[in-house]
């Protein structure tokens, strides 16, 4: 009994402190006092309730530029936006931010999570990917910018993660000319991937399909064309298999050098 009715006494406090502080937060909001907003703004962004204190700070953003308060307005006004995901307008506030205030204790935070924002707003590789290149740029100026900061490691993970994605976009333009039997059109565009992406994790496959693009291309050539095209992927056979040995394409690779020996044993 004592313990229900505990519970009930806790959920109408609770109720009351909610209302109250409802209410509270509507008058602010209809304020013209742009203290009574700031003090509001600040005590919302406080208690994590970004979204509402954003609707403060952008009343008042206007009112203070130019004072003293502006550089922490202009901070929080960015990372609410930053921690609501709203990361268009977080890495325009940042990059706003560090340039108005590139001194200040605050910009390499601000310089990090801007990057952060543009690499967030990257797409699936399939898509245009002007946002990861964006987003790549901002991450290795950071780490230019601060070498020791204790965000390199996390930005140099996010330079790996949109570099691979860079990647894999580039890989599969080259792989499609493969897969529609544009054979010369793959080996240029594959050839283009292994020289831009030497350490890349599709290295492997790049060579593969270069291989079979090259075995392809000379198989079905005409007769006078054959040979030379096929000792071509001979040449491209041995790279593979010097570079993987072992590697996941190898049974694939020695099935096209086998065929690759009999069409040229019965050359003529």
């Amino acid at each position: 009994m004592f313990l229900s009715l505990m519970k009930k006494t806790i959920v109408v406090v609770l109720a009351v402190v909610t209302l109250a502080s409802c209410s509270e937060y509507q008058k602010a909001l209809k304020s013209e006092d742009t203290g009574v907003k700031y003090s509001m703004a600040d005590s919302l962004y406080n208690a994590g309730k970004y979204r509402k204190s954003l609707k403060l700070w952008e009343q008042i953003v206007p009112a203070y530029r130019g004072k003293p308060q502006a550089e922490r307005i202009m901070f929080l006004y960015a990372d609410a936006q930053y921690q609501e995901e709203n990361y268009y307008l977080a890495g325009y506030q940042f990059d706003r931010f560090v340039s108005a205030y590139p001194d200040s204790d605050k910009a390499e935070e601000a310089e990090y999570k801007a990057a952060v924002s543009y690499a967030e707003l990257s797409p699936n590789y399939q898509l245009d990917q002007s946002e990861t290149e964006k987003g790549l740029t901002q991450l290795q100026q950071f780490i230019t910018s601060y070498p020791e900061s204790s965000y390199a490691e996390d930005a140099n993970e996010r330079i790996k993660e949109l570099s691979i994605k860079m990647q894999k976009k580039s890989f599969e333009i080259a792989k499609g000319w493969h897969k529609i039997m544009q054979y010369p059109a793959a080996i240029s565009s594959l050839d283009d991937f292994l020289s831009d992406y030497p350490g890349s994790p599709f290295r492997e496959a790049a060579f593969f399909y270069k291989l079979d693009s090259q075995y392809q291309y000379g198989s079905k050539s005409i007769n006078v064309l054959v040979k030379p095209r096929l000792e071509e992927a001979i040449e491209m056979y041995e790279t593979l298999i010097n570079y993987f040995p072992e590697g996941d394409y190898r049974a694939q690779a020695d099935e096209i050098k086998a065929d690759i020996d009999s069409i040229l044993e019965n050359y003529s």
